[in-house]
């Protein structure tokens, strides 16, 4: 074996025990007690968590949006990830008008493959589907990306029958189909009412996209799916109305999966009246308390499946854009370094256990996007593992951040217990607070095609 990990605490979703990990060619290759080699490097984790690299499903790095590109490229981003336990970020492809999909996914990984600092893979964000581009889809599953997202806002989203038509491909060739739900016709009305009004602070970015904007736009992607019983996954869910629809078509047998994100968890609409509040501008925006109370409980529950963060930083002076004007603020907010820590300190506070972190952040996105290497320390798998230090105490500072922005929506959040070490495919790329790893490490990971539970 090339490395031994001795004396820690193994966490799994249903387990928590204490053995060795051997690793050998970036695989684990052994589990159990007094794991010996002498040829291996072995590292002792007595007193530690052993845990496995979490998996952020959302993220948009070097995305174009609002005039400008998100703050964190390629390498920033993934090194930024592994720095906070992430081994795998998967990030959006945004297909451009007649483009087919597998081109897509070829024009981005070549920005991506050579800067990657953890493993990564892709959705396709779908904008055409005219002709015989719909068809594409299928090449794409067949080329390793199994995961699609359609937006029901912006210029470039899709009509209702556009999304439709898309489950119904999705259905047919193993793909998995996710959705920003928001109603585009309420928000831009909405907007356009605010601004006419001479209401034009970050507020009425929230006041624009209250709880039922995004809440109707749920439902209505839940009926498009349940109608076609097939499944849907819904991206950073923040809303009370949602979560109650989504446990309804859980109850009911169909396949509907809800991921959340840790600014929804932690902050509420009230960063809105903050005098940096056009920071947090984010879409869907923070919500109120019901509505974050209820996704709390939905975690807890097992209603909502995957954490992910919905990473788009931008830069300070880009935000300020919109000081006067609040549609003139990119929207989002930075996260990936910040959400393993961030969940992993909740179960350390005892609000969840830290078998269901490992649950929400590793096991149920490898399991639902085909990860089949990835999200749980197994015999076979790829050794991606994380030290973690219940008792070391963490102030998050954008000055200890190990991204490309100049400020974070986290700025003086404590954490109690932090990652100390991360291992990506067994190779030691986070060291108590340093980036080791090298730009151009990570790989893609082609993945299974959906399996498609019907009710």
């Amino acid at each position: 074996m090339g490395l031994i990990i001795k004396n820690g605490t193994i966490v799994t979703p249903t387990q928590t025990y204490k053995a060795d990990i051997g690793v050998e060619n970036e695989k684990i290759v052994a589990i159990g007690e007094n794991l010996c080699d002498n040829n291996a490097k072995t590292v002792d984790a007595s007193g530690k968590l052993v845990l496995p690299g979490a998996i952020d499903a959302h993220t948009h790095l070097e995305m174009p949006f609002g005039g400008t590109i998100s703050a964190d490229d390629y390498f920033a981003g993934t090194r930024a990830a592994v720095c906070g336990g992430t081994t795998t970020v998967f990030d959006f492809a945004l297909q451009d008008f007649d483009e087919s999909m597998v081109d897509t996914i070829k024009r981005r990984d070549a920005l991506c493959a050579p800067k990657a600092a953890s493993d990564y893979a892709f959705h396709i964000g779908v904008k055409d589907v005219h002709g015989d581009l719909i068809n594409t889809m299928k090449d794409a599953v067949d080329y390793g990306v199994s995961s699609f997202k359609v937006f029901m806002v912006y210029d470039f989203g899709v009509t209702d029958g556009v999304f439709y038509q898309v489950l119904e491909k999705a259905k047919s060739c193993g793909a998995l189909i996710g959705v920003h739900a928001e109603n585009n016709d309420m928000v831009n009305m909405l907007c356009k009412k605010f601004i006419s009004e001479g209401k034009t602070d970050a507020w009425y970015h929230y006041a624009s996209r209250p709880e039922w904007v995004e809440g109707e736009a749920d439902e209505r992607a839940i009926q498009w799916a349940k109608s076609l019983n097939t499944s849907l996954y819904i991206v950073h869910l923040a809303n009370k109305q949602g979560v109650e629809a989504v446990t309804k078509a859980k109850q009911e047998g169909y396949a509907i999966y809800a991921e959340t994100c840790p600014q929804y968890l932690e902050f509420t609409s009230d960063v809105y009246k903050r005098d940096d509040a056009r920071n947090f501008v984010c879409s869907p925006p923070m919500k109120g308390k019901e509505s974050q109370d209820a996704l709390w409980a939905a975690i807890k529950r097992g209603d909502i499946d995957t954490i992910a963060t919905d990473h788009c930083p931008f830069q300070q002076h880009e935000k300020d854009w919109g000081k006067d004007d609040f549609t003139k603020i990119p929207n989002g907010c930075a996260g990936i370094e910040n959400m393993y820590p961030y969940m992993l300190g909740k179960a350390n506070d005892g609000v969840i256990s830290f078998n269901k972190v490992v649950e929400i952040c590793c096991a149920n996105p490898a399991s639902i996007f085909g990860c089949t290497s990835k999200g749980s320390l197994d015999i076979g798998k790829d050794a991606d593992i994380v030290l973690y230090d219940k008792d070391k105490n963490f102030t998050i500072s954008v000055d200890n951040m190990h991204s490309d922005y100049d400020h974070t929506i986290w700025e003086g959040k404590a954490i109690h217990g932090y990652p100390v070490q991360t291992y990506l495919r067994g190779h030691l790329v986070y060291d108590n607070g340093e980036f080791v790893g090298e730009k151009g490490m990570g790989k893609f990971i082609k993945r299974a095609p959906h399996r498609h539970k019907t009710k």
